[in-house]
């Protein structure tokens, strides 16, 4: 029997437009509590999203039945805008082809050359907290993920005042995308007005900016092993490298995915260690059993099982990606629900990960429940999504957080100068006053 989905008025939706500006979470929680683990929202103009907290029918769309499923305009228009064409934002052949061919690039094998620099990296960057005093962690991590990401893309090619420019691009760039998905209802004035022309003018800066590294780094005839160089090596099925513009469009997506998300995951991991200390206390002695600053690097970021079991949990109490967007070209059924070609699937990772049926104690922060690692809950755990378009760059921040949690940990002991973890969520989910003490360890 044909199963209706419940759906929320557009009224309703209006209604609570200005919340749902600031903090959409609380909107979506209720809805999913009154209506179930899907439900429909019309946003006017006859158009409706589907929000859904089903992990099943998420692992249906985004491993089983993928091929009945594409990215929605979010990322390959909305995005397309502002960073281009490339692995996160491209579809069908072209999505292919770049991904069978970067994918060599992002192997184990090839990021351990690239660990000691990201070491060297944020061991630097800790430089800036001061000890004995309540900082925002933020700001840190945040500058932490983007230069690790400049120095593993282009070594020592990349100036400060480049660097902070394209810090600053992507930013803002995320901002304004956030204003126009959040008010698609002020499309017009955002062109009329020109505020869409003065963010295209960032972007391309920031794509100027980016051209003049790589011609620099063709000109120089100089191999560091880094991402830029990985990246100007790999080869097509034909032979051929990557054009300019879609080496651009790639370094673009690095920036953007490569340092948000990891910063976030940081600073979320920062305020769960300092509310629960003794997690900070097994990192610590788990660094010195391996053998501390003397064992080799990859051997012990391999081996920090408690380190990793402490992001996983992180990770799924605060998903970076905090939603995943479909879009089916084909009618589909699941469940007794019909879905007809076009609609508009938005599944709620944060939703997933604290649903009451499928985690013990959701709300709980218990990184032993990874004890075994993750691969026991890939039907219902997402942190870097899942099936053939899952990130590519997983291997990256898991080692890069490793590091810099075990480097913080060994140095410090974090104590939280805040109530509750606060969040903010944009295109990824953002932390607020993380406002923390660090105090050196003994």
């Amino acid at each position: 029997m044909k199963r209706e989905i419940p759906e929320v008025s557009l009224l309703k939706f209006i209604k609570h437009s200005v919340e749902i500006l600031k903090n959409p979470l609380p909107f979506h929680n209720k809805n999913f509590n009154l209506k179930g683990d899907i439900f429909k929202l019309n946003v006017g103009f006859n158009s409706k999203i589907y929000f859904c907290r089903d992990a099943a029918f998420a692992q249906y769309v985004l491993q089983k039945n993928q091929r009945n499923y594409v990215k929605s305009k979010i990322q390959t228009e909305d995005l397309v805008k502002y960073v281009g064409e490339g692995l996160l934002t491209s579809e069908g052949e072209k999505w292919k082809k770049q991904r069978k061919m970067m994918q060599p690039a992002f192997h184990k094998k090839q990021l351990e050359n690239l660990l000691s620099g990201m070491q060297e990296t944020i061991v630097s960057e800790y430089e800036k907290i001061e000890a004995n005093t309540t900082i925002d962690v933020f700001p840190i991590l945040n500058d932490l993920a983007f230069q690790t990401v400049v120095k593993s893309l282009f070594t020592k090619a990349a100036n400060a005042n480049d660097m902070e420019r394209l810090q600053y691009i992507t930013e803002a760039n995320q901002r304004m995308l956030v204003r126009e998905l959040r008010q698609p209802y002020l499309g017009w004035w955002f062109k009329i007005s020109g505020t869409l022309d003065k963010y295209m003018k960032l972007s391309n800066e920031a794509r100027t900016i980016l051209k003049r590294i790589v011609e620099e780094r063709k000109l120089s005839g100089n191999h560091y092993g880094d991402l830029l160089d990985m990246l100007l090596e790999t080869r097509y099925e034909d032979g051929s490298g990557m054009s300019e513009e879609q080496l651009i469009d790639e370094i673009l997506i690095i920036f953007t995915a490569g340092h948000e998300t990891t910063s976030n995951s940081l600073t979320f991991t920062c305020q769960l260690l300092a509310k629960h200390p003794e997690w900070q206390d097994k990192i610590y002695e788990e660094f010195q059993s391996l053998g501390g600053d003397q064992a080799d690097l990859m051997t012990r970021i391999a081996t920090s099982k408690v380190c990793q079991q402490v992001l996983e949990e992180s990770m799924r109490l605060y998903p970076p990606a905090y939603f995943i967007d479909r879009v089916n070209i084909e009618t589909d059924h699941f469940n007794n629900m019909e879905f007809k070609p076009g609609c508009n699937l938005l599944f709620s990772v944060y939703e997933m990960h604290r649903h009451p049926k499928l985690w013990v104690n959701p709300e709980a922060f218990s990184p032993e429940r990874f004890s075994e690692g993750s691969r026991q809950f890939s039907a219902q755990y997402f942190p870097f999504g899942a099936g053939p378009r899952k990130c590519i760059g997983n291997n990256f921040a898991m080692f890069e957080m490793i590091i810099a949690v075990t480097e913080l940990v060994k140095t410090y002991k974090i104590l939280p100068e805040f109530e509750t973890i606060g969040i903010t969520p944009l295109i990824t989910l953002k932390p607020k006053n993380a406002f923390l003490k660090f105090e050196q360890r003994n």
